[in-house]
């Protein structure tokens, strides 16, 4: 029966339906040490984010996932592996649970990342956005977490109570041994809230890195945004004064010619730098979405006399986007301006082309007005030359007839004929006009 209605089945009806618990979150219960890697390979082939998977499963002997797979858990014994393929980035999650309550300091020393090879480690050079350590330790109520500060090198700590029964930890720093921490107190977490709260740990930590990928392209377009603005400027400016030369002078279309050009260049350099920046801004503003939709879902309260994560994130990474956007709209804005001042200069050109087809088209109707004068005077000297010809011949045959014995006066004869012979000639080249001019 179930065969019956799995032909029913759209065909990608089950893919969809599995598309929501693609990316489960780690069971996990304090006390545990996680190390979390976002590796970048958004600038090779898709397939590659399965080899660093595929080579660690080998050198554990387990079965490395499909080639379309998108998430991955195994337990290796001594940690637990998550792996996870996102667009630009697949994310490696190591967990570890301990036998006994730890210090903060040895947990951080005890990570589950000691127990990965060192050559599979080095196949990362190059390519990691995020390496963290997160230690999710059991704290009671009345606990104080009066020594966590001397954990991390940031000055500056940022914490807040989550879900009613957590508390986070971090600055938000690189840490000398290269990896960020995050502290996570277990106060009074339900069942399943530790990993849940670990998972969106990480998540905001990765997506805020992600999305600062687009700070460098902001930064780097400024100068050049600024130069082509000043080309623009200048080209404007003499768009104007080639206008009012052109009005005095009436010659001033080779060098609209040599603007339009420029133009033209203005217009590709802008189109490039919109080609290799727009999607890096639009990445950047969707993981700044993510990064404040996981805030939300903490729901935070404050740690007397230490900003929440949130307030962090607000005077620290929404500025960084806000350059991004402002830099987006001003190419933008830049690219529609240049289109604007090219689609001007187009049409002033266009004017004065038709203006010079139209001083053409009169040179060309007065030419054909000479002609016509001059094929009329040849038409009559025709006329002439052909009549007298033939009066010619008729004299000729006049003073035969005569010499042979014809009462004729040739003389007379020829007199009478020639205006004859001269509309006979005329009506027979108008003839021949009109029978040429219909065909």
């Amino acid at each position: 029966m179930s065969i019956v209605y799995a032909s029913l089945n759209h065909p990608q009806r089950v893919a969809l339906a599995a598309e929501v618990h693609s990316r489960p979150f780690l069971h996990l219960k304090a006390p545990e040490s996680l190390t979390h890697l976002a590796v970048y390979l958004r600038d090779q082939a898709g397939a590659s984010q399965h080899v660093l998977l595929t080579d660690l499963c080998v050198h554990f002997g387990v079965t490395a996932p499909g080639i379309d797979a998108k998430h991955f858990f195994h337990d290796f014994g001594r940690f637990r592996l998550k792996w996870e393929c996102h667009t630009e980035f697949a994310s490696y999650t190591f967990a570890q649970s301990h036998d006994t309550e730890l210090t903060t300091d040895e947990a951080f020393s005890d990570v589950p990342l000691r127990h990965v090879p060192q050559q599979w480690l080095l196949a990362l050079q190059g390519k990691i956005m995020v390496a963290a350590h997160v230690v999710l330790e059991r704290a009671s109520k009345a606990d104080i977490a009066s020594n966590v500060a001397r954990l991390f090198e940031g000055k500056l700590l940022s914490s807040s109570k989550v879900l009613q029964g957590g508390e986070i930890w971090t600055d938000f720093v690189i840490q000398a041994d290269g990896f960020s921490r995050f502290v996570v107190r277990d106060i009074d977490l339900r069942d399943m809230q530790g990993g849940r709260l670990v998972q969106r740990i990480l998540e905001i930590e990765t997506y805020r890195m992600m999305a600062l990928l687009g700070l460098p392209h902001a930064q780097q377009a400024g100068p050049v945004l600024n130069d082509i603005e000043s080309d623009l400027a200048t080209l404007t400016a003499a768009m104007v004064d080639s206008d009012h030369g052109a009005a005095n002078a009436g010659d001033g279309h080779a060098e609209d010619e040599l603007i339009l050009r420029k133009i033209t260049g203005l217009a590709a350099r802008i189109e490039k730098m919109s080609l290799e920046n727009s999607y890096r801004f639009s990445a950047s503003q969707a993981y700044f979405r993510l990064v404040k939709a996981r805030i939300e879902e903490l729901r935070e309260t404050r740690v007397e006399g230490v900003p929440t994560i949130g307030e962090f994130m607000d005077r620290r990474l929404a500025p960084a986007m806000d350059t991004c956007a402002s830099v987006a709209r001003r190419q933008e804005a830049l690219a529609e301006r240049i289109a604007h001042t090219n689609d001007l200069l187009r049409t002033r050109i266009g004017i004065v082309q038709e203006q010079q087809n139209r001083q053409i088209l009169e040179s060309m109707n007065a030419r054909a007005a000479q002609q016509l004068r001059l094929q009329q005077a040849v038409e009559g000297l025709s006329v002439a030359a052909i009549s007298y010809y033939m009066v010619g011949l008729f004299g000729y045959a006049g003073k035969a007839l005569k010499a042979a014995g014809v009462p004729v006066n040739p003389d007379i004869a020829t007199g009478i004929m020639v205006p004859v012979f001269a509309a006979g000639v005329w009506l027979g080249l108008r003839r021949l006009h009109k029978s040429v001019h219909a065909s």
